[in-house]
Formats: C-alpha cells, structure tokens, sequence
C-alpha cells in the first residue's frame, strides 16, 4: 500500500500553510505552523529543514526571520514535498530502478503493468501543485478522485 509517512504529511501542511500565507510579504516561523497545525515544535523544525534541503522552502535567520516557499506554489508539485521525504513513491518492489530484488522478475506476469499504474501515481502526484492543492481542500477544483481518474483513464 501506498502511504505516506508522518514528515511528509507534516511538510504537506507546512507547504499549504507557507503557499496560503505567501502574499503576508514576510516569512513565517516554525511557530507560526507548529501553533495553526498543532504539530510538535521539534518535529515540525526537523520537517522544514528537510523542505530547506530540498529547495522547496526558504529559511531566513535572525530575529524577524522564518520559512517561505522557494518558489510559487503554482511551481511545486505534490511529488516534489513527497519525494523530500519518502523518495520516489512506488508500489512494487520490482517497480524500482534495479527490480533486482524481485525472484520472479523473469517471468512475472504483472510486472509491466504494475510500472504503468506506478508511473501513472507518479504522474498523478506531480501534475497536483500545492496552489491546486489548497483549491481541492477548498473545493474550488475537480477533487483528486475526478483529477486520478482522468489521469489514470
């Protein structure tokens, strides 16, 4: 099953929370999301900075510092803040670059088909930016079940 991890939820909400907030003009501090998510401040530290890592977000130091996204939210993409933390997201083990793993891979009959609906869930992910993100939590855009079936059909 496909799932997310905890740190990768937690920099969803910081990126929606930073792409919601991003026309304040001034950066937010880890404070600000930790107290609107009710995220555990350290946690939440150990999250941005991987988003800093990635060049998703932005860090700026000192007394009227904080985070802001790295680039419009219209530019980042699901797949981009899932990947920071979870890596290329797969359903299969035969799914991944060397599939060496895998006993069977020689004649194994679901193989192929299962790279074309793990490429699709790729494609899927990062066709959702964060800015179409926030429009579906709103409800202002085709909710991910219509957006998956159209990709997926």
């Amino acid at each position: 099953m496909l799932k997310l991890t905890k740190r990768a939820d937690y920099g969803m909400m910081a990126m929606r929370y930073l792409a919601e907030h991003a026309d304040d003009g001034r950066p937010h501090s880890a404070r600000d999301i930790s107290d609107a998510y009710n995220i555990p401040l350290p946690v939440l530290a150990k999250t941005l900075q991987t988003l800093t890592r990635a060049r998703l977000i932005a860090s700026q130091h000192g007394a009227t510092g904080g985070y802001a996204l790295a680039r419009p939210a219209q530019a980042i993409s699901t797949l981009d803040v899932i990947s920071a933390f979870d890596g290329s997201p797969v359903i299969t083990n035969c799914t991944t670059v060397d599939g060496k793993s895998c006993e069977i891979v020689g004649h194994c009959m679901v193989k192929e088909p299962l790279r074309q609906v793990n490429d699709r869930i790729r494609e899927m992910l990062g066709g959702i930016t964060i800015a179409e993100l926030i429009d579906l939590a709103n409800g202002s855009r085709p909710s991910a079940e219509e957006k998956l079936v159209s990709i997926l059909f």
